[in-house]
């Protein structure tokens, strides 16, 4: 009997911990170099959060990034089914306050109405990238492509269509809200940097082990991956071992 006792404490200590973590708020200052990027920009700012399902983006975790970034991007999974509308407006209205927000979308997107969502985020002024770019140019004449890829597992990705119109871009960046993206990719079609979330860094990790794909930076022969933890849960607000992550990325010369 005390064994029993000891074993569920012991559990119920283990859910409080993972609920704790999953509940953290932590911004990664990262700085990413790459060769090709054109010496006629300056180094490029992004605050990159994805996977936010559920939550409240925390004031305080954004409050000294005011106006700091060059591009907000929003990953995917803005929301889920189930969540009012006041927080998407509330998260979006905090998330302005850092830069323009761009936005590809994700599974769980798809799981409320595409319309009202469409709606909201045409109030906020954020730009959707669906299998499109948007491309900014510097002064003497070199350019960086945006790309954003819809979300693969509902197959609407098409990325030949996002990439239509990039040919000349010195630099391409391409968001997409799941990181497999990768194996549609090749060589030619010349993109640099690709920026993802989507797969949690597995939420909750066994021993450091998980069948997704961790948080990090992954070196591929046709790009440089970049997968986050994401900020929000599926499922159950618990993590462990993969803690919930917004990013503010410095990508530069090398």
């Amino acid at each position: 009997m005390v064994q029993i006792l000891v074993i569920l404490i012991l559990i119920l200590l283990l859910i409080f911990y993972m609920f704790k973590e999953a509940s953290l708020n932590q911004v990664l200052h990262q700085t990413i170099t790459f060769p090709d990027y054109p010496a006629g920009f300056k180094d490029m700012k992004i605050f990159f959060i994805s996977d936010i399902h559920r939550r409240k983006v925390q004031e305080a975790m954004i409050s000294n990034l005011e106006k700091q970034a060059d591009l907000v991007i929003i990953g995917g999974d803005l929301l889920e089914k189930g969540v009012p509308v006041s927080r998407v407006e509330y998260n979006l209205q905090l998330l302005k306050r850092i830069g323009p927000l761009f936005f590809v979308w994700g599974n769980n997107d798809y799981e409320v109405e595409e319309s009202k969502l469409l709606k909201i985020l045409k109030e906020y002024q954020v730009r959707v990238l669906r299998n499109e770019s948007v491309i900014f140019r510097a002064p003497n004449g070199d350019s960086i492509a945006i790309l954003g890829i819809d979300d693969l597992s509902q197959e609407n990705d098409r990325l030949d269509l996002a990439l239509h119109g990039t040919e000349f871009a010195d630099f391409k960046l391409l968001i997409s809200h799941n990181p497999d993206i990768i194996a549609k990719m090749s060589e030619e079609d010349n993109i640099s940097f690709v920026m993802s979330g989507h797969t949690h860094g597995g939420q909750i990790q066994v021993f450091g082990f998980t069948p997704y794909r961790k948080g990090g930076i992954y070196k591929s022969a046709v790009t440089t991956l970049f997968v986050s933890n994401g900020y929000g849960t599926s499922m159950l607000p618990l993590r462990l071992g993969a803690k919930p992550e917004a990013h503010f990325i410095t990508i530069k010369k090398e």
